[in-house]
């Protein structure tokens, strides 16, 4: 179970009350998921990850932000066995989209297309070049079968394609947002595919879910620090296998939380490297900032690298909160999921923000749209 070093004074009742509103929350299905995963639908996944692996050696999925940032955050990390996972559809780059569709090269592949709308348009774009060189690598009848959509239950651009042209079809849980949905159809079919056990990746996060405590120290402690005058935290990582996983964080908690003119800006490092690049702006440079080391377990030499940065930044005159993971498998990163989700929105609803919406993306996208046409 996810640790933590550090105490703080909680108001139990207050914890209690916010886990109440989250809950009851139209958009915090996440909360309670790892409980009540439909078999039906976990079985589906299973089923079509048996396909993939099957037929193609190459999975390209394509999304963006909470589409995708989360299950590669776990691949990126575990490097598991099992089918490769392209990425395409995270930016307007055409250098990336040719890199990605290089990638594929003369490969057997599939596609899962992750996008609730069907309309965000770096998805879209990507889906339409891949879509191409899979009917005309495979004709057709044969592509169909090698799409895998995974949007809204009953509307828009991509369900209605999807059911049109027969795709198999997954769910994006209309109380589920992107930045909190590892955990649903999103992210475990292309784990799944990849090799990881989801089984334990969902036991982690079920785990977790008893533990309140540790998320209250958190939030409470996060909380206070940005009273403090703190407006920053830097996650900090020993691992460089995680800085997909640091990606992951930064939208969580930025889109959480950056609100209102208000709200913690999330950085990150990988030491022992960024020691050598940002070891001396945390050493002596601003103190606005905190840093929440995360502590998997390593090698001893690793270990004593994260002993001297504690000592090191603490009496540099930074706050250092230390989470201690227990494992480096799927087990730990689904109890670390779940602490950071519940964490962050216990957090956001301590400085009087909504966790779930997005206004500002909203905004650039309309700008976006203008700009267009």
């Amino acid at each position: 179970m996810i640790t933590v070093n550090f105490e703080t004074e909680v108001n139990k009742n207050q914890i209690r009350e916010i886990l109440d509103e989250i809950i009851a929350d139209p958009m915090g299905g996440w909360a309670t998921l790892p409980n009540n995963f439909d078999a039906e639908e976990l079985a589906k996944i299973k089923q079509a990850a048996v396909e993939i692996k099957e037929t193609s050696e190459v999975l390209v999925c394509i999304g963006i932000g909470g589409s995708y940032l989360g299950h590669r955050a776990i691949i990126e990390a575990l490097r598991p066995k099992g089918v490769e996972i392209v990425y395409a559809g995270n930016s307007l780059s055409q250098r990336e989209l040719l890199n990605a569709i290089n990638e594929v090269g003369d490969k057997d592949f599939s596609i899962n297309v992750i996008s609730k709308s069907g309309t965000t348009l770096e998805p879209a774009l990507a889906f339409n070049v891949f879509k191409q060189k899979l009917i005309e690598k495979y004709g057709e009848a044969e592509a169909v079968k090698r799409i895998y959509a995974t949007t809204d239950a009953n509307k828009g651009t991509l369900h209605d394609e999807a059911v049109e042209k027969g795709y198999t079809r997954f769910v994006v849980p209309d109380n589920i947002g992107g930045r909190y949905s590892v955990l649903t159809a999103v992210g475990l079919l292309p784990l799944a595919a990849a090799g990881i056990d989801i089984d334990q990746l969902l036991a982690g996060a079920k785990e977790m879910m008893d533990d309140t405590t540790s998320m209250a120290q958190y939030a409470s402690m996060r909380h206070i620090l940005s009273g403090r005058g703190y407006d920053t935290e830097v996650f900090a990582s020993f691992e460089p296998a995680t800085m997909y996983f640091n990606e992951w964080l930064k939208q969580l908690f930025g889109e959480s939380e950056g609100k209102n003119r208000q709200g913690i800006f999330p950085a990150s490092v990988i030491y022992s490297t960024d020691l050598h690049s940002l070891g001396q702006f945390m050493q002596d440079g601003r103190r606005n900032l905190w840093e929440t080391i995360i502590d998997f377990p390593t090698d001893e030499m690793n270990m004593k690298i994260v002993e001297a940065v504690k000592k090191a930044h603490g009496a540099g005159g930074i706050p250092v909160l230390t989470i201690n993971v227990p494992t480096f498998d799927e087990k730990g990163f689904g109890e670390l999921i779940y602490f950071f989700e519940m964490s962050c929105a216990i957090s956001a609803k301590l400085a009087g923000v909504n966790p779930f919406d997005q206004p500002g993306v909203e905004a650039y996208k309309l700008e976006l749209k203008k700009l267009l046409n």
